[in-house]
């Protein structure tokens, strides 16, 4: 393989997915998890009022669904497509949009059309870093082949590899860049906001079915998962990252498996330079390969951030509207450059560690990241547009109070873990707007 002409391949893939600042839109993932409403237990893909089962319900409600031989896996309606992962966590994506408001309707139609049909079988949609009440072995693997090399491949790899695959949940937020070194600007404030975005959405209380005694449990999961595939992209805090620094870290990791045809072909230890035929290749190929691997932040027609746990509504528009005016105000985007611009690699490994010992409290450098997250908060709502500021408000109220979703639910712990995580089960609040 030519490696020079893979770099540039790549790197033209991320030149052409530029787009013109009119054009920035938001795109958006919410994870859930499907419980008995009453024992928090995780509900099966398989069997009687299983997932799968609940699938085929929205099927005959007007979805059109996609299956894996006789398994139900995907779902589409209009701008929504709902998909499993690998321990039957529903993740809901939506159509990129330029205001937040239009992602909020779709997100409230997707509630009002599932919850109904989960509360008939006493089950609840939840928002929380972690499965609460089950353990990761009690979890059936979902019916994908490709899940199945995963599962595998991950053998090998971090003690907490299998836990990040079926055991965990996030919000994350993909936003446009406008040319190579707007890229460059906002994928460095990404990383270097790690630690501070992990731990003002930290959501991660309940840890195989008993309360995590750290914090940012999740930030614990990635930094024991697998080292080829997570953390921080190499380079990307140095003056000289670029589409060609992102592209060779892909192309000098292991994809795991690739698809040729209908098949699932595994890779093992073969790195994607030793894969990837930048002569011959199409588009969905090369999608593929970047998505095998999960950096807090990475790189494919547009930007991905991570790192927020999954929390519930209204704070999941909280991290939307936070995101977007960091990165789409070029104001904001001066100031916390100019704030972030000397901070190392070595800076957020220490500040990651340093918040799962101590939460909020933990210090990126010298401050710790509840004073970041209160200044980036602020300077969002400053800049925010007078329609879109009730969307960070609760923000907002939890950071200026000190707390973050695992605080919140810490106050509530002495109740019990179905009354300290009721503020997260979704259907208590359609069952509100009612």
């Amino acid at each position: 393989m030519n490696y020079n002409r893979q770099i540039e391949e790549i790197s033209n893939y991320f030149r052409n997915s530029e787009k013109e600042t009119e054009d920035f839109k938001i795109g958006i993932e919410f994870e859930h998890f499907i419980v008995d409403k009453d024992s928090l237990k995780t509900i099966s893909y398989y069997g009687e009022n299983g997932v799968g089962e609940t699938l085929s319900e929205l099927e005959k409600n007007g979805w059109e669904g996609k299956y894996e031989g006789e398994y139900i896996l995907e779902l589409s309606k209009d701008n929504k497509t709902i998909t499993l992962e690998p321990g039957s966590q529903l993740e809901l994506s939506i159509n990129a949009k330029k205001n937040i408001e239009d992602i909020e309707k779709e997100y409230l139609e997707f509630l009002e059309e599932i919850i109904p049909v989960l509360d008939i079988k006493n089950q609840g949609l939840i928002t929380t870093a972690y499965h609460p009440n089950t353990k990761i072995e009690e979890i059936k693997l979902l019916p994908k082949k490709r899940y199945d090399l995963m599962f595998n491949y991950f053998k090998t790899k971090g003690k907490h590899a299998h836990n990040m695959m079926k055991g965990t949940a996030a919000l994350q937020v993909s936003l446009d860049y406008k040319s190579e070194e707007d890229y460059k600007r906002k994928f460095r404030i990404a990383n270097a906001l790690s630690p501070v975005l992990y731990g003002l959405f930290d959501n991660g209380f309940y840890f195989e079915g008993e309360r995590w005694n750290k914090y940012n449990l999740r930030t614990h999961i990635w930094n024991n998962c697998d080292d080829d595939r997570s953390g921080i992209v190499d380079n990307a805090l140095e003056d000289d990252f670029s589409y060609k620094r992102y592209a060779e870290y892909i192309l000098n990791r292991p994809p795991i498996f690739i698809f040729k045809g209908k098949d699932v072909i595994p890779t093992g230890e073969k790195k994607v330079k030793d894969i990837f035929n930048p002569e011959d290749y199409d588009e969905k190929e090369l999608e593929h390969l970047l998505t095998m691997f999960f950096p807090d932040v990475r790189t494919k027609k547009y930007i991905e951030i991570r790192m927020m746990d999954s929390v519930p509504y209204p704070l999941n528009f909280g991290a939307v509207a936070l995101l977007k005016e960091i990165f789409y105000n070029e104001e904001n985007l001066d100031k916390i450059y100019d704030y972030i611009k000397d901070i190392t690699l070595e800076d957020i490994k220490k500040a990651k560690e340093d918040i799962i010992e101590n939460g909020l409290n933990g210090k990126l450098k010298d401050r710790t990241v509840l004073e970041i997250g209160k200044w980036i908060v602020q300077l969002a709502k400053e800049g925010i547009d007078s329609d879109e500021v009730k969307y960070i408000l609760p923000l907002e109220k939890i950071v200026n109070e000190g707390k973050n979703p695992y605080e919140i639910t810490r106050e509530k712990a002495e109740t019990g873990k179905k009354e300290s995580l009721s503020w997260c089960l979704l259907n208590n609040l359609v069952e509100v707007k009612r």
